[in-house]
C-alpha cells in the first residue's frame, strides 16, 4: 500500500465508526422504553395460540416447542397422510387440508373446541396450515396458531421427528 492510501483507509474507517455510534445511540434513544421494559423484565410473552378475530395467529419455533411442552397446545398436521408418516412432530394430530371435510367430524370428536392448535404443514410458501387453520376455526375452535416455518423448520432445528401413520 502507498503512503497515500492509509491516511484514507484511516479515515473511511473512522467514518463508518462514527456513522455505526450514531445509529446505535439513534436505535436505542428511540427504543429506550421497550428497551428498559424489556431489561426489567416488563415485557410478558404474549399466548402463541390466541386467535385474533377472524384469523388464525402466528407461532414462531420458539413459542411452539414453549407451548408443545407446556401443554397448552397441540400440534396439527395439514399435510398429506404420506408426508406425515414420514416424519412428523412429536404427539401431533394428522388432518390433511385434502381430507378435511371428511374427517373433520371424527376430530372434533377427538379434539374439543376448547384445546388450543398449533398447525403447520410443508414450511413457508405451503398455503395448507393457514386453509386449515381457516376451516377449524369455523368450526368453532377458538385459539388456532399457525407455525408458518412448518415441519421443515421443526427438523432443521435438530427438533425431535416422530414417524408412522396416524
Amino acid at each position: 500500500m502507498s503512503p497515500a492510501v492509509i491516511p484514507d483507509l484511516r479515515r473511511h474507517l473512522l467514518e463508518a465508526l462514527v456513522i455505526v455510534a450514531l445509529g446505535a445511540v439513534i436505535g436505542l434513544s428511540v427504543n429506550y422504553r421497550l428497551i428498559s421494559a424489556l431489561l426489567e423484565g416488563g415485557l410478558a410473552p404474549q399466548s402463541p395460540a390466541q386467535t385474533a378475530g377472524d384469523y388464525p395467529t402466528p407461532i414462531t419455533l420458539s413459542q411452539l416447542q414453549e407451548a408443545l411442552a407446556a401443554g397448552r397446545v397441540v400440534a396439527v398436521d395439514a399435510r398429506a397422510v404420506d408426508s406425515y408418516a414420514e416424519g412428523h412432530l412429536p404427539g401431533a394430530l394428522s388432518l390433511p387440508l385434502g381430507e378435511a371435510e371428511e374427517r373433520l367430524e371424527a376430530f372434533r370428536s377427538r379434539v374439543p373446541l376448547a384445546t388450543a392448535l398449533a398447525i403447520y404443514c410443508n414450511g413457508y410458501g405451503c398455503p395448507d396450515s393457514f386453509d386449515l387453520a381457516m376451516k377449524l376455526i369455523a368450526a368453532g375452535y377458538g385459539s388456532v396458531a399457525v407455525f408458518e416455518g412448518g415441519f421443515p423448520e421443526w427438523r432443521d432445528a435438530g427438533l425431535p421427528v416422530e414417524e408412522g401413520a396416524p
